[in-house]
């Protein structure tokens, strides 16, 4: 009888590897580094721009990312230092929500950033100050979710902002109250996937819920497959894709995407540069990831890199 030949262990496990790489679903590429170094931003997209805003170690300066020539420039200073804040576009601005000012206080402080003016104009404060939650929009009116105030401990609030009125209202808690978690709007509804307990990246949550704003009402969704936080959300078609994250012991370079519609996830090629504390937008059927600590905790960096979810992997 003729044996089976096998390869050696160790060409074993390159041919495994090469079969894995063929079958990552996505492209990643590098694109021009953002001119500072951040981390712990909002970023928000308007008009075929990204707009890095906050930083960690309390840089002030607009960072403005040009999609479709690859390069940057620099916008009218944040009134003050701030990070963990939280940020969403409509109506030809920029909305900020909140955020940590003067080390961990939380901010009830909302401020409109005016492109065509280049100035910042303040507005109705948040009823209920808050950080590293979520925004995003529906039907004009901006969705601040979760998050945490003075002290770290989290909140659960929901609170709705109506920029044509500057005016506050309240909508069901978060059932899981959580902070660094992603929030997107997709379908009509928000989901908020991920997150952490009152500011403790080791004990990170798998939790993903719906919120649906004819009912008012939370469900529970198939849970994030990798618990993790301090990730870059965005929106493609039907699908938020998760990308990166920390713990306390490391930083992720999961990317995952949740189909509303089907209640799924799906695994793609892996973020080149595992990091936290970024952000990401859409732009022409691309994902763009902007800034973020390659470390846990602090650190930072200038780092933009192009998920292409179409796209063919590589040959490594």
């Amino acid at each position: 009888m003729a044996r089976l030949l096998l390869p050696r262990l160790p060409l074993l496990a390159a041919l495994l590897a090469a079969a894995a790489a063929a079958h990552e679903v996505g492209a990643w590429a590098g694109a021009s580094s953002a001119p500072a170094e951040r981390s712990e931003v909002a970023v928000a997209a308007l008009d075929g721009k990204a707009y890095v805003i906050g930083d960690y170690n309390g840089a002030t300066e607009l960072l403005i990312y040009d999609l479709a020539a690859d390069s940057w420039s620099k916008g009218a200073p944040f009134p003050y230092p701030v990070h963990h804040t939280m940020a969403a576009e409509t109506g030809g601005r920029i909305y900020v929500f909140g955020g940590y000012v003067n080390g961990w206080d939380a901010s009830d402080k909302v401020w409109a950033y005016d492109p065509k003016s280049n100035a910042w104009q303040p507005r109705a404060p948040m009823p209920t100050p808050r950080a590293a939650g979520g925004a995003a929009l529906i039907n004009d009116k901006i969705h601040v979710v979760g998050g945490s105030g003075s002290g770290r401990g989290n909140v659960r609030t929901h609170e709705v902002y109506d920029p044509a009125g500057d005016t506050w209202s309240k909508a069901a808690d978060l059932p899981t109250p959580r902070d660094h978690l992603a929030v997107q709007a997709v379908e009509g509804r928000i989901v908020a996937s991920g997150g952490r307990i009152d500011g403790d990246s080791g004990k990170n949550l798998s939790a993903n819920q719906v919120y649906d704003p004819e009912r008012d009402a939370w469900s529970e969704a198939a849970p994030l497959p990798t618990a993790r936080s301090g990730v870059a959300s965005a929106v493609l078609g039907r699908e938020v894709f998760v990308i990166g994250g920390e713990s306390n012991r490391r930083t992720y370079d999961e990317v995952e995407a949740y189909d509303l519609p089907a209640n799924l996830w799906r695994a793609l090629a892996r973020l080149p540069t595992a990091r936290h504390g970024f952000g990401a937008v859409t732009y022409k059927g691309r994902i763009y990831t902007l800034t973020g600590s390659p470390r846990p905790g602090g650190d930072r960096s200038g780092t933009v890199e192009v998920l292409d979810p179409n796209g063919a992997a590589p040959a490594r």
